[in-house]
């Protein structure tokens, strides 16, 4: 009679999928065993694990009185794995057969696996995770970062120093992918001097699948090797040789597993290189001529662009390009001119360098921006590409994104919306009536609610800023400071995001006499936490980091102020939860969307943004707060100049007087009436739930064949 499998084994099983990073009830049987571990792991299941011994966690589990708890989990998670009646079975059937494959070049599941640097990989980790809660079939397709995106340390003058630290792939949830022979399988993409190796990982995603592929494999030089070492690192031909293993490495990887995708979703112009090869397969085993295969291809391939800035499109030399798709182009019939028109808005111009968004906006017949607004400045931008039409008429819509709402709501607020919602509330993220119930939630319970995350979350800062200190080498008495930042019953105020200098996160900082009147205010006081990294070349976004760190040492501003190092996923999961305000300030309208705000909506906290982005399309007047109406300046002094009034105008006429008038029994009611009408009006329309049936509708099924249909 075979054993039953022990409390350790079970938690593996658990451990494996990354299911668990969305179900609080499962990350909490974890936690609950051994607190500290589980907080040192860096909420990691797999290291957890590995750091206790499997009779210390089957006698913790005893004494816990877990097994009911374990087996639950154990049997919905077999359950969910087993389950055919999803949304996908029966809206998007045509994918069973060929999927999605889904391609970007960082995924945001979970800080444990740290192979994302900010919200592009944030956005692809809530598709994937939507895609298995909808049954969409969708398989991911993206890199494996020994090093991942950098860790974040601020010297003793403020200064961001990055920090590589190279991970132990033992300890994270992924197993390399093996043929039918049991082999560990390792693809080659053709390029010079040399081919490019890449060995294929795979994780497990609840009922989606994320395919990883790692170029440090012995078949490769030591110079390859480091291919996949870091997120974003490197030079242009580091750059291009990355692209080359997402893009074709990837297709040749899903043809290895035997996955025949139907769609191609190219998640920004990194992948851009995939549809080629679907071209090259076409021409070399359908007998197709190019134009053919190009059209073929292009029908098939969904694009996806977040970037309005000039700066954030990857552009190559024609050198570089011919040195990596030299061999491509010979394959397809090209000369070295027509292989770099494929790339170029103006195919004759020869100074003009290789770009990967325009080879995906020429290989894509649905392409679209993130938000509405985005969607026009992308049609603006790209005009020329299609200089015979008007702007409107140019072929690039929008699919307005949205957040995995299981991965970013606080386990207090999911209580709530099982006992207002009903337990099944989840399944119709996506639905205005689904969440109708929330309009009965009593005011003092929300703002009960509300205040208890906010506790946590000072706590959580308070915490992460001693160990910040210890880091620096501060003292035990200067780190143990930190038990006395920021005030549990202040408003307050959050700002956390890439520090790219468009985004202006010092903004606030314009007048610091103005400033430090309204954080100081002995009747209505106002804190302010903030986090984020600048990426390592730019100078101007450390900038940024260094004078607010300098602005938290001023005494005027001291226990007021706060910024977080080392910005990740659970850092933002802490500050989403808890904040009252979440401030964006971008320069309009470079924001594509900024979905940071769209995970505070989930747990009552309010919006105060420009209106750019998501929140030009979701701002009525009582669900949040603007900044200005949408007014764009010819130039940034004069454009910042008027926002800081604005932003002064709302916070000390609005915001503040809002948030400080209670009734007798201390509740803001006028301020929780706004916190509602946000989670009403928003929370739906912004879920990942509605982008992803978006996306299916819209384009996946008029990709894969089934409808004819446009992305309006």
């Amino acid at each position: 009679m075979d054993r039953f499998p022990s409390f350790h084994e079970k938690l593996r099983h658990l451990a494996n999928n990354l299911w668990w990073t969305w179900h609080p009830e499962v990350i909490e049987l974890f936690r609950s065993l051994d607190p500290a571990v589980w907080r040192q792991t860096n909420h990691n299941p797999e290291a957890f694990l590995k750091a206790l011994s499997p009779s210390d966690i089957d006698l913790r589990a005893k004494e816990l009185d877990l097994e009911g708890r374990i087996n639950y989990a154990v049997r919905r998670l077999d359950e969910l794995l087993k389950n055919e009646t999803t949304w996908g079975n029966a809206h998007a059937g045509t994918l069973l057969v060929h999927p999605v494959a889904y391609f970007s070049a960082e995924f945001g599941l979970h800080e444990s696996l740290p192979i994302y640097s900010g919200g592009l990989g944030v956005l692809a980790g809530d598709h994937v995770k939507t895609a298995s809660d909808l049954g969409v079939p969708l398989v991911g397709v993206g890199l494996l970062y020994a090093q991942g995106y950098f860790r974040q340390r601020l010297d003793a003058n403020g200064w961001q120093r990055e920090e590589y630290r190279e991970t132990n792939m033992d300890l994270l949830p992924i197993r390399r992918a093996t043929d039918r022979d049991g082999d560990p399988i390792v693809i080659e993409v053709p390029t010079t001097p040399r081919p490019l190796k890449a060995a294929v990982w795979k994780a497990s995603v609840g009922r989606a699948t994320l395919i990883l592929l790692d170029a440090d494999v012995p078949e490769n030089d030591e110079e390859d090797r480091t291919l996949t070492t870091r997120l974003y690192g490197g030079d242009s031909r580091m750059r291009i040789r990355q692209e080359l293993i997402l893009g074709i490495g990837g297709m040749i990887a899903l043809r290895r597993l035997g996955i025949r995708p139907g769609v191609l979703h190219l998640n920004e112009g990194h992948s851009a290189f995939a549809p080629l090869e679907w071209v090259r397969r076409l021409m070399e085993e359908n007998g197709m001529d190019f134009e053919a295969a190009v059209r073929d291809a292009a029908t098939h391939t969904v694009f996806t662009t977040h970037t309005p800035v000039e700066a954030g499109h990857d552009r190559f030399g024609p050198e570089l390009l011919w040195e990596s798709l030299g061999w491509l182009a010979v394959r397809l019939g090209l000369t070295p001119a027509q292989l770099l028109s494929l790339g170029r808005v103006n195919p004759s111009d020869e100074r003009e360098p290789f770009t990967m968004t325009v080879l995906a906006l020429k290989l894509s017949r649905h392409a679209n921006g993130v938000s509405a607004l985005h969607g026009h400045v992308s049609r603006k931008m790209w005009n020329r590409l299609w200089s015979d039409r008007r702007e409107r008429e140019v072929p690039i819509g929008h699919v307005t994104n949205g957040v995995h709402v299981q991965s970013w709501l606080a386990p207090t607020m999911f209580r709530l919306y099982e006992r207002f919602i009903g337990k099944d509330w989840h399944t119709g993220l996506g639905s205005r009536e689904a969440w109708a119930g929330l309009a009965e939630l009593p005011d003092d319970e929300l703002w009960e609610a509300h205040q208890l995350m906010r506790h946590r979350m000072i706590e959580f800062v308070r915490r992460r800023v001693e160990e910040q200190g210890r880091i620096r080498g501060e003292s035990a008495k200067q780190a143990a400071a930190a038990h006395g930042l920021l005030d549990k019953q202040a408003l307050t105020i959050g700002f956390a995001r890439r520090f790219a200098t468009y985004k202006r996160a010092t903004l606030m900082f314009s007048d610091l006499e103005w400033l430090s009147g309204l954080l100081n205010d002995p009747e209505r006081p106002v804190q302010i936490i903030m986090a984020g990294k600048a990426h390592p070349q730019d100078e101007g976004g450390k900038r940024l980091i260094q004078e607010i760190v300098e602005a938290t040492r001023d005494k005027q501003f001291h226990g007021k102020l706060v910024f977080v190092e080392d910005y990740d996923i659970g850092v933002g999961r802490h500050l989403v939860q808890g904040v009252d305000l979440w401030l964006n300030n971008p320069l309009r309208p470079l924001e594509a969307c900024g979905t940071s705000g769209q995970k505070v909506v989930l747990n009552g906290g309010l919006n105060c943004s420009v209106l750019d982005g998501w929140w030009a399309e979701a701002y009525d007047g009582t669900n949040g707060f603007a900044i200005g109406n949408g007014e764009v300046f010819s130039d940034v002094p004069t454009q910042s100049r008027h926002d800081f009034e604005c932003l002064t105008d709302v916070l000390e006429r609005e915001v503040v007087p809002l948030f400080y008038d209670r009734d007798e029994a201390g509740v803001p009611t006028r301020w929780v009436k706004r916190m509602k009408r946000g989670i009403l009006t928003l929370a739906w329309r912004f879920s990942s739930n509605r982008m992803l049936i978006d996306y299916v509708n819209r384009a996946y099924l008029a990709a894969a064949g089934a409808v004819s249909c446009e992305i309006p």
